[in-house]
């Protein structure tokens, strides 16, 4: 997370991103992305800003030089390029790591927690007409996305899911049924909490619509908030930004049933298919 390492050390002096930006004859926006890790390093750029930084330790400057070539070095997720856009590429490399996810769905089940032919469907829904062999690459993608969470050193997964998204019948009473029955059996594994926002509670904290919290393991790393949209994406990693996302989850978990609330929502759903 070499962006940010530099962000911090950019505060710790009480620098602006235009002055760092302009000591590496580069804009604000440049030092905004890189610091999102959004955009490619350049070791000279690097370089010029450990220096701007203050950080003259030579121990310390090769570990975050040598960050460079990590943070340069393609993802496994970065094959899929030809068909994801840039700022959805951005998150896969949050997510992969990320030490806790925890994320809000209103329409669909969250990716991590979808079957191959619910997500077809999904993806279907959003690229109609995109043909066979690239709907394929997009739910491999998906499938892939979600092995770390059978990784002993897995993230841990903790998703609210609004009602309605399990009530809608997204690729037919099949599809939804197998969803709903993989969703009761990932809802055991120890390191995945499932939520659901039941309708009765009518009106609650994220109304706003979905998004999700990463967590990092890194303690020096500030959380990342995603919202989702139509073609694009926000990441918010400011304080003042994510507070009311972190407000809003801890009120939705407090809301939302209890992991024996969920299964028996689950199973009557299921007994309505």
């Amino acid at each position: 997370m070499l962006g940010a390492s530099l962000r911090r050390l950019r505060e710790e002096r009480g620098l602006t991103r235009e002055v760092a930006g302009f000591h590496i004859r580069a804009s604000e926006s440049k030092i905004s992305r890189m610091e999102l890790g959004r955009v490619g390093f350049k070791t000279r750029d690097v370089e010029d800003l450990l220096t701007l930084y203050g950080v003259h330790d030579d121990a310390e400057r090769r570990g975050l030089l040598e960050m460079v070539r990590e943070a340069n070095t393609p993802g496994w997720w970065h094959k899929y390029g030809e068909v994801l856009p840039n700022w959805f590429i951005t998150y896969v490399g949050l997510e992969e790591a990320a030490s806790v996810i925890r994320t809000y769905e209103v329409q669909f089940v969250p990716g991590l927690l979808q079957t191959a032919r619910y997500a077809r469907s999904v993806i279907r829904l959003g690229f109609p007409d995109a043909p066979d062999e690239e709907l394929d690459k997009r739910v491999h993608l998906r499938m892939q996305r979600q092995d770390r969470l059978t990784h002993k050193d897995g993230p841990r997964l903790w998703a609210v899911i609004d009602e309605a998204a399990l009530k809608r019948p997204i690729g037919g009473g099949t599809i939804m049924r197998e969803q709903l029955q993989h969703l009761l059996e990932v809802s055991t594994l120890p390191n995945i909490t499932l939520q659901v926002m039941p309708f009765r509670f009518g009106m609650h904290a994220a109304e706003g619509g979905a998004f999700t919290i990463l967590r990092f393991p890194e303690s020096d790393l500030s959380d990342v908030v995603y919202v989702e949209q139509l073609w694009g994406a926000l990441y918010l990693d400011k304080r003042e930004d994510i507070d009311p996302y972190l407000t809003a989850m801890e009120q939705l978990c407090v809301e939302s049933t209890t992991p024996g609330g969920t299964a028996e929502i689950l199973g009557d759903l299921l007994r309505e298919i």
